[in-house]
C-alpha cells in the first residue's frame, strides 16, 4: 500500500494518476474531505489532516510507503506515526533552497525535516524541487479580471518545474529500486523569467496579458500581509533578490530518473489556461 498525502494538490493528484497508470498496486489518497475527492478508480480515499497527526492513523494502517510534502504539519509527529505504523519508505518533497540557501528560515526548516527522516530508521528519498510552475496561479485573479500582473524581478530567469515532473520522479522512487537514500535536485528544462511566464500564459489564452514590474518593497508589503515579514523576505530572495549559481542551474535529474524530458512552463500554461480565463 502506498499512501499519498496532499492527494488533491498539484503534486499529489498527479502522483496518484501516475501510480494508478503504472499499476503500482494498492493506493490510498489522504484528503480532508473524502466525499469530494475525485481519485482514479480503485484508489482508496481516506480522511485525515496533516496538521493533526493523530488523524493520520487510519490512513497509515497497512501502508508500506509514504509520499509526504514537508512543512504542511508537525513533521516530527507525522514521521513518528509513519514509523510506528510500519512504513518502510518515505519520499519527501523538500526544496532546492535546502542546498542553495540553507541560511534562510524556510530552507533551514526543510533541512531539519530531512534530517528527521534520515534519523527515523525508515528508508528515504528526498526531492528538492525549484520554483513550481503552479506558483503562477497567484496571478490568476488579475489575469481573469484583465488587470496587469504585477511582480518583482521580472527578468530573473529560474528553471521553474512543472509539478507533474515532481510527481513523475516520486512515482519512480516509490515503485522502482535504486532510489532509496538518494537526494534529487529537480528543475525544469530551461530558465524562464516572470515576464516570459506571462507571455506563455497570454499565448495559451490567445490574448494579451499586461505586465508591470514592481519593486521589492512593494512586493514585500503584499507578501508580508499573507506570510509574515521573514517568510516574505525569504521568498523574495529566491525570486531574484539573492540568487546564486545553484538556484539558477538547470538540472537534468527529471530526464535521468524518469526517462522523459522535463516539461516546459509553456506546457504547464497550456494545460492550465482555464484557471486564467
Amino acid at each position: 500500500m502506498i499512501l499519498v498525502t496532499g492527494a488533491t494538490g498539484n503534486i499529489g493528484s498527479a502522483l496518484l494518476k501516475e501510480l494508478h497508470a503504472c499499476g503500482a498496486g494498492p493506493l490510498r489518497g489522504l484528503t480532508r474531505d473524502a466525499a469530494r475527492a475525485t481519485f482514479p478508480e480503485g484508489v482508496e480515499a481516506v480522511e485525515g489532516d496533516l496538521a493533526v497527526s493523530a488523524s493520520l492513523k487510519p490512513a497509515l494502517e497497512g501502508a508500506r510507503a509514504l509520499f509526504l510534502v514537508s512543512r504542511l504539519g508537525p513533521d516530527a509527529d507525522i514521521l513518528e506515526a509513519a514509523r510506528q505504523a510500519g512504513v518502510e519508505h518515505v519520499v519527501l518533497v523538500s526544496s532546492i533552497t535546502a542546498e542553495t540557501h540553507p541560511h534562510l528560515g524556510p530552507a533551514g526548516e526543510n533541512l531539519a525535516v530531512e534530517q528527521l527522516l534520515k534519523e527515523s530508521g525508515m528508508a528515504w528519498t528526498i526531492l528538492r524541487p525549484t520554483q513550481f510552475a503552479s506558483n503562477a496561479l497567484m496571478w490568476a485573479a488579475s489575469v481573469r479580471e484583465h488587470e496587469a500582473v504585477r511582480a518583482p524581478y521580472a527578468d530573473t530567469a529560474l528553471p521553474t518545474i512543472h509539478p507533474a515532473d515532481i510527481a513523475a520522479v516520486a512515482r519512480v522512487a516509490l515503485t522502482e529500486p535504486g532510489h532509496q537514500g538518494r537526494t534529487y535536485a529537480l528543475t525544469g528544462p530551461e530558465p524562464v523569467t516572470a515576464r516570459r511566464q506571462i507571455e506563455a500564459i497570454a499565448a495559451a489564452l490567445g490574448r494579451e496579458v499586461p505586465f508591470a514590474e514592481i519593486s521589492r518593497g512593494e512586493a514585500h508589503g503584499q507578501m508580508a500581509a499573507v506570510f509574515g515579514a521573514e517568510a516574505a523576505d525569504a521568498v523574495l530572495d529566491v525570486m531574484g533578490g539573492d540568487v546564486n549559481v545553484g538556484l539558477l542551474a538547470v538540472r537534468d535529474t527529471v530526464a535521468q530518473v524518469t526517462g522523459a524530458p522535463a516539461r516546459t512552463f509553456g506546457q504547464w500554461a497550456a494545460e492550465n489556461a482555464a484557471a486564467f480565463r
